[in-house]
């Protein structure tokens, strides 16, 4: 994100422009802080769903494996499916679903056959997903989507995904969409400047250490 955030305000220079375990439970927030900015209203909806299999028979153990998908919602029903689709994007594997609950009812469905094959594996999955807007415009849309997951292995897996659209044509919004033909090279050698003094680097110092820049060339995208 700071470089997305770093590369737009350069690109004016350059341019000169308790709940049951058994049950899904559906929350809808409908208390949504909308500034005088947003130009579209939306508010948040969730989807949530518990495993219907405990993982241990003592009953001290009351861990249970959820899936929890929180996403806006919108007056108009192409942003919904917009973020649908992305959401959805998250799915691991080949899978595919029309819905939320599809997705989570699915998630839970991989972890309660998991349990039936590996009884002697005592352990909870943990699907988190969630999708917020960031900013709104006339003519630019923000979306921030936190994805955790956990099924198995040493650790979650994440990832935290910025997207942009204008919400008139539903077109992504990308970096060279932003910049002048040719203005590339130029826009990426003041950003690595600026980058550089931030991190406190020479103008030499290589970036192979504590960064992850395709051959250890710094870019914006």
């Amino acid at each position: 994100m700071k470089r997305l955030v770093m590369a737009f305000a350069i690109a004016s220079i350059v341019a000169c422009n308790s709940e049951k375990k058994t049950e899904q439970t559906v929350d809808t927030t409908s208390e949504k802080s909308v500034s005088a900015a947003d130009t579209i209203a939306y508010t948040y909806d969730s989807v949530k769903v518990y495993s219907k299999n405990p993982v241990s028979k003592d009953a001290g153990v009351t861990d249970t494996a959820k899936a929890l998908i929180t996403y806006p919602v919108f007056s108009d029903p192409r942003l919904n499916d917009l973020v649908l689709k992305k959401v959805i994007g998250t799915v691991d594997g080949e899978k595919t679903y029309a819905t939320y609950k599809g997705y989570a009812e699915g998630f839970m469905a991989d972890f309660d056959n998991f349990q039936k094959e590996n009884k002697d594996r005592i352990q909870t999955w943990f699907l988190d997903v969630n999708t917020s807007v960031l900013k709104q415009r006339p003519k630019y849309l923000s979306f921030y989507t936190v994805y955790v997951n956990y099924s198995g292995g040493a650790h979650p897996n994440s990832a935290f995904t910025y997207q942009n659209y204008n919400p008139v044509t539903l077109q992504k919004i990308t970096l060279d969409s932003l910049i002048l033909t040719g203005s590339m090279g130029k826009l990426t050698a003041i950003a690595e400047k600026i980058f550089r003094t931030q991190e406190k680097l020479s103008a030499n110092q290589s970036l192979k250490d504590g960064y992850f820049f395709e051959n250890d060339t710094f870019k914006l995208n």
